[in-house]
């Protein structure tokens, strides 16, 4: 893909034009981010990038100024650079942290179209919502919600064409990280941090009306515009059939679909979404109006422990992930890119266990 300098030649605005924090998107995976990307995109006073996810390979600035490479490995982390056709070259000279290198990339990619409103949207901030609101102070942020059984579905259906969806446990993470999402939430929330919440459902089916909230908590004028795909920038999004919703010229909402939860994920989801219901009167999470809440048990003390150490293994895991991304020499992690690619390429006899998973 051809990429484009980040120079002030090339943009339509200057810096001092530019909000003074960044608007960050935040949702559960297969939640409805990439659709209140692509429309939010729309208006003309926001520019958001797709995630690009450089505060969360915040390794690379444990040192000030950062690592030399971090462009590099921040392009081949989930080619953010390429697939926003922003040029490694023309990335910055120093930086002293994440915050610098954010805004002076975010704001320069939004200062291409002459928006004012920077900022990105990605589901892998769903746990640190606090730690990116201490590191801009000035931030907003947007948080969607779905139904957790809902979200958990759709990762199993995209798991058939995404190899990233069927790592072990992301059903898992999702369901504990929605959680999570809802405590970091409530806790900016808490601290007076500039937050809007919008629930899937509502999207999908009042689009208008969402829109124009988002907007009056944008402090920015609607445009009608932003209720319809028509005409969208999709082309930071990643290819995939995964994402054939949001690359439509419509929005549209589940169509009826055969059950994919397997029967005990069915009732651990179940469980869960009474148990939170009942925390937090009702409120949270939303939940399908079929769901009798007086019939199912609440997970008992042990099921709760057990399934919040194995959320909190796969997390270490991830973040393990991030260190060698940051960390080893990118050289061997080509060749381990080379090797999973062509073990994924196996014809189907080949054993399952044969093959490698990782976040990337």
């Amino acid at each position: 893909m051809a990429t484009i300098a980040l120079t002030e030649e090339r943009t339509t605005g200057s810096p001092s034009n530019l909000r003074p924090g960044p608007l960050f998107v935040v949702g559960m995976w297969r939640s409805g981010t990439s659709l209140l990307y692509a429309l939010l995109n729309q208006h003309s006073q926001i520019s958001l990038m797709y995630e690009a996810e450089l505060p969360v390979l915040r390794p690379l600035f444990l040192m000030r100024g950062g690592k030399s490479d971090w462009a590099e490995r921040w392009n081949f982390w989930n080619s953010a650079l390429d697939r926003h056709q922003i040029s490694a070259d023309q990335m910055p000279d120093s930086v002293d942290d994440i915050p610098g290198a954010v805004r002076a990339v975010y704001g320069q990619y939004a200062l291409r179209k002459g928006a004012t409103i920077w900022g990105g949207k990605s589901p892998n901030y769903y746990d640190f919502l606090a730690l990116l609101a201490d590191e801009f102070p000035q931030a907003q942020f947007i948080v969607i919600w779905r139904d957790p059984a809902d979200i958990c579905r759709s990762i199993l259906r995209a798991a058939k064409k995404d190899t990233w969806f069927s790592k072990r446990g992301v059903p898992h993470r999702a369901l504990f990280g929605l959680h999570r999402m809802k405590l970091e939430c409530d806790q900016l929330v808490s601290q007076g941090v500039s937050v809007h919440q919008v629930n899937y459902e509502d999207l999908i089916h009042q689009t208008p009306e969402v829109m124009r909230g988002i907007c009056e908590f944008l402090g920015i004028p609607f445009e009608a515009r932003m209720t319809s795909l028509e005409g969208a920038d999709r082309s930071a999004i990643y290819e995939g059939e995964h994402h054939e919703g949001v690359k439509s010229e419509k929005i549209v909402g589940k169509k009826p679909r055969p059950e994919v939860l397997p029967a005990a994920l069915k009732q651990k989801i179940q469980r869960y979404t009474c148990y939170w219901r009942k925390q937090y009167a009702n409120a949270w999470p939303p939940a399908p109006s079929d769901l009798q809440e007086e019939q199912v048990p609440m997970p008992g003390v042990l099921e709760r422990v057990k399934d919040g150490v194995l959320f909190r293994a796969y997390r270490a895991l991830d973040a393990a992930v991030v260190l060698v991304y940051c960390f080893a020499p990118i050289a061997l992690l080509r060749k381990y890119r080379i090797v999973k690619a062509q073990t994924l390429a196996a014809p189907p006899e080949t054993p399952q266990s044969a093959r490698v998973s990782t976040d990337r």
